[in-house]
């Protein structure tokens, strides 16, 4: 304490008469707006406090009022002096990355220093020397005394093989926080012992012979190497251990194919032996699953090796467990992003008991390693960067690490990017960054310490971009010199971070030559031993003593029980409506709910919405979590959900579900951001980590669905066939044509089905509120199962509130999920029946209500069918009502989209599969077209109209004219 005064006495002893007037004349421009000032007069003031005169009373103050010259033999420039010397440290903050060395082959071009150069402030040494260190550095170590040792040290810190970018982080404390780390004084090498430094580069010569035993060993193979980036390995090493130190059970990883099978083998323990299998071809009878083998079940194809995951479990000193995932990522380079943050909340969350999961952000940690190219390029990155503080996304901060090379395949940065860096993207999220050099591996252990510390103190994200090279091509076939051949002369004639390093080491007396030999001998007889064994147990299986793989069909289970006693119903209905005694429900809103209360008595019915809450609250009763997000989840796009009420006084919420008594597990539902790509992967990769949970993901309309395309065809539908990997997510995309226009009448049917192969998925469009309350309990019971799969929902718009898809309570206490519906009233003489319509959807609910409308008339020769599930098609359900009608005569498939668009081509060939000999399949819809949907309503609404009437005119089996198909 009297070291501060002390410090703050001799601060204003150097301002004088005018020059101290001048200061207090800011100091009260400063307590009227501090942005009125100048950035050095407000460090000034915010640092120190008070000039003297501000603290005196009045008629004291007067005495040293602006004007009043106390000593005018003190040379006025002094003060001018110090605020430049400070306008110079604020600058090298700012800007000293742009001189620092950064660059291992020294190819960028100087970055202009002016501005960390004194002249350029009108200071000279002398100047320098004349003000003491503290004046400029309020942190200054013992050993700088004076300003101008104070800017010199600063200068090395902020220019050497590690810069630093953290003025974009508005937030002042963890501004401080970054600065005052970095400044602390404390060199790397002091930071590591020798036997850490020894391990350092034990690890590096491990990386690089890995490297090298494939490349000379499998000949042209795609292996996607480190090299260049080859201190990304004992980062992640580091890594590990920091977290493990912090408390954390879970470190959750994503990356591209750069880099992977080191980092499979290295940091998740991958044995040698099983990667060398991969590249040999051979069908190591030791290699599990997830590890890209040869499948053995039913829709296991496999993936490339580079693409796949791993897991393992660590103990690292003191006992600390810690489990690592390394996710599989297909090509599209960061649409793995969202799927690891999705891991890591899951792995962060306690969903045992009602209310919101609780959730300890310490106990995992993420960490995303990025492409430079793709960081810059892909538009998945800023949106899964703006999950870092949404309270439904974020995880505590994740640790980005951009494994830069500075070429995308065969582009060079001035063509990839509009930015600096490629890291400047993430300034926009006041994301601290650092650059450091990957021939500096300390330094880069130093900066893994810092992101973790930053990471553990504020609960937010981190980048660091290390900035190498590749020594060879995007591939290893591809020859890099023809696209850059200045870049690849010079790494020709780079020595390797392990070389480099071990010299250093060797220079600096830790280490002997002897002693680094030895440590390349040892890794390269783990690597040519695990080698060996694996040519012997190829022999070995080629002897046949590996029995033959079978290829089996999972036995298709029993369907889970899926009715709810109805006096259940009831009691859990009734819960539902209670509010606290202090909540103002929203008076319009209020007299709807209410209407629920006698929903399930006789003679009432259960809308979709409710059937949906019913649903919900009796999965949680059953012990199942729930999480449901999409960018108007809590309320519902169509206003029909409403499970976070906002009290109309206070705006405070309440969640009925939360409080429901009955619920033994926990339940959550957040609106997105408005994103599709990164909300889906993140919530599949939530239900992936944790299969326990129903996770539903819900699109604003289900034409937005495609904006998230590469999650859906990547990861959803694939994800089980290429990786064994597991899902239950539940996407509900409405779906329908209301007159709406393009962009809001079709999710793309189409696509799900043609995705579809080998039971990957369910698809369904349902007609009937007690046919979504049995599908959604049938998916959360399935979640854990062998039969657990991603289901697609046409969710309904208008039909929502349709009272003909409202379903009597006796419905849900019940039956079970039915993938076909008949339409009753029709089909009662099967002799007579001619025509059968099938079809889904809300295209069904428009032809019930156009025969109901003509009840007067002779429907005996129609029959109408809903094709509830479309895939699995239910073909056994199909064939047994045709069995019923002897003389049948037509099949049409009818639907509201377009011929090249909906179910019909999905539809046709097994339709014609089952049909009756001399049945003819027909087409009733909208005829080819590009776009969805017109976007007039009057012709939209005559559309409708005359897919109704081709319908059910009888006279359209009597002719074969365009083709079977009558179009719109």
């Amino acid at each position: 304490m009297n070291t501060g005064n002390a410090n703050r006495d001799q601060l204003w002893r150097t301002y004088y008469g005018p020059n101290l007037g001048y200061v207090q004349e800011q100091y009260e421009q400063y307590l009227i707006n501090p942005d009125s000032v100048d950035l050095s007069f407000r460090e000034l003031f915010q640092r120190w406090g008070a000039p003297p005169s501000a603290e005196l009373a009045p008629e004291q103050a007067q005495n040293s009022a602006p004007g009043r010259n106390v000593n005018e033999s003190v040379d006025p420039r002094l003060l001018h002096k110090a605020v430049a010397a400070g306008k110079l440290v604020w600058n090298i903050r700012t800007y000293g990355h742009l001189a620092a060395d950064i660059d291992p082959l020294h190819l960028g071009s100087a970055a202009n220093t002016r501005l960390l150069d004194p002249e350029t402030f009108g200071l000279g040494k002398e100047d320098l020397l004349a003000l003491p260190a503290s004046l400029i550095w309020e942190n200054a170590p013992d050993d700088v005394a004076t300003g101008w040792d104070a800017i010199e040290r600063l200068r090395r810190t902020y220019t050497q093989s590690t810069a630093y970018e953290f003025s974009h982080v508005h937030e002042e404390r963890e501004r401080d926080w970054l600065n005052k780390n970095v400044e602390k004084g404390v060199a790397v090498a002091e930071a590591l012992t020798a036997q850490e430094r020894e391990a350092l580069l034990g690890r590096l010569i491990q990386t690089e012979q890995f490297e090298t035993f494939l490349h000379r060993t499998f000949v042209g193979q795609k292996r996607f190497s480190v090299e260049g980036n080859d201190a990304l390995i004992p980062m992640l090493d580091e890594l590990v251990r920091t977290v493990a130190r912090q408390g954390g059970k879970h470190v959750l990883m994503g990356m591209a194919h750069r880099g992977r099978l080191n980092v499979l083998a290295h940091v998740l323990g991958k044995p040698y032996g099983k990667i060398f299998a991969e590249f040999h071809h051979s069908p190591n009878r030791d290699l599990v699953p997830s590890e890209g083998s040869i499948g053995i079940n039913y829709g296991w194809t496999g993936d490339v090796k580079y693409h796949l995951g791993a897991d393992r479990s660590v103990e690292e000193s003191e006992g600390r467990k810690i489990r690592l995932t390394l996710a599989n990522n297909p090509s599209h380079l960061e649409f793995v992003n969202p799927v690891v943050e999705g891991f890591t909340r899951a792995a962060q969350e306690e969903r045992g008991a009602r209310g919101n999961p609780v959730q300890d952000e310490s106990a995992a940690a993420a960490v995303i390693m990025h492409g430079d190219a793709a960081f810059a390029g892909e538009g998945i990155v800023p949106e899964t960067l703006n999950f870092n503080r949404l309270p439904g996304y974020r995880n505590g901060g994740t640790v980005h690490v951009i494994v830069n090379n500075r070429i995308g395949f065969t582009t060079e940065s001035h063509d990839a990017r509009s930015t600096y860096y490629a890291s400047d993207l993430a300034k926009g999220f006041e994301i601290p960054i650092v650059h450091v050099n990957a021939d500096d591996p300390e330094a880069c252990i130093a900066a893994v310490r810092m992101a973790c510390e930053f990471r553990e103190r504020f609960n937010k994200d981190f980048l660091i971009d290390l900035i190498g090279y590749r020594r060879y091509g995007h591939n290893e076939s591809d020859d890099p010199e023809t696209t850059q051949p200045v870049i690849y002369e010079a790494v020709k004639n780079h020595k390797t971070v392990a070389t480099l390093y071990a010299n250093k080491l060797v220079a600096e007396g830790v280490l002997t030559q002897e002693r680094v030999e030895a440590l390349k001998r040892d890794s390269l007889a783990a690597l040519q031993e695990a080698y060996e064994e694996m040519l012997r147990s190829g022999e070995r299986e080629a002897n046949g003593k590996r029995g033959a793989v079978t290829v089996v069909r999972e036995e298709a289970a029993q369907p889970p029980v899926t009715a709810v006693p109805l006096e259940k119903l009831k009691d859990i209905n009734v819960e539902l409506l209670k509010r606290p005694d202090s909540f103002h429900t929203y008076p319009k809103l209020q007299r709807i709910l209410e209407r629920r209360a006698k929903a399930l008595d006789e003679g009432e019915k259960v809308d979709w919405a409710l059937a949906e809450t019913l649903a919900f609250a009796t999965i949680l009763a059953d012990g199942k979590p729930i999480r449901v997000s999409g960018q108007d989840s809590q309320r519902g796009t169509f206003a029909h959900r409403n499970l976070v009420l906002h009290d109309s006084a206070t705006g405070d919420t309440f969640c009925p579900l939360h409080a429901l008594p009955q619920a033994k597990a926990s339940f959550a539902i957040h609106n997105s951001p408005l994103s599709e790509a990164s909300v889906l992967g993140f919530e599949y990769g939530y239900n992936v980590f944790a299969p326990e949970t129903f996770v539903i993901w819900e699109a604003q309309y289900g034409d937005f669905a495609n904006a998230g395309q590469v999650i859906i065809d990547q990861f959803l539908a694939a994800g089980r066939g290429k990786w064994r990997q597991k899902s239950s997510l539940t996407l509900l995309l409405p779906h329908g044509y209301e007159g709406q226009g393009p962009e809001h009448s079709s999710a793309r049917l189409e696509r799900y089905l043609q995705l579809a192969g080998e039971d990957n998925w369910t698809v369904v469009n349902l007609t009937r509120a007690s046919q979504y309350f049995h599908l959604l309990r049938r998916q959360a019971a399935l979640t854990q199962s062998e039969e657990a799969r991603p289901l697609i929902v046409m969710a309904p718009k208008s039909l929502i509130r349709n009272p003909r898809v409202a379903s009597p309570g006796t419905e849900l206490s019940s039956g079970q999920f039915q993938p076909i519906l008949e339409q009753p009233g029709l089909g009662t003489q099967p002799a007579r029946v001619e025509r059968l319509v099938l079809c889904c959807g809300k295209v069904a609910v428009d032809l019930e209500e156009a025969i109901q409308a003509d009840g007067g008339a002779d429907w005996s020769w129609l029959h109408i069918v809903r094709t509830e599930q479309l895939y699995p098609f239910p073909a056994e359900e199909i064939r047994s009502v045709l069995r019923r009608f002897p003389n049948l005569r037509e099949i049409v498939w009818m639907q509201e989209e377009p011929r090249n668009m909906g179910a019909w081509s999905f539809m046709e060939p097994r339709i014609r599969e089952l049909a009756p000999e001399g049945a003819i399949v027909r087409y009733v819809g909208r005829r080819e077209r590009s776009s969805t949907a017109s976007g007039y309503q009057n012709v939209h609404s005559f559309e409708q109209r005359q897919l109704i009437a081709n319908a059910m005119d009888r006279s359209f089996f009597q002719t074969e004219r365009q083709g079977g198909a009558v179009h719109v």
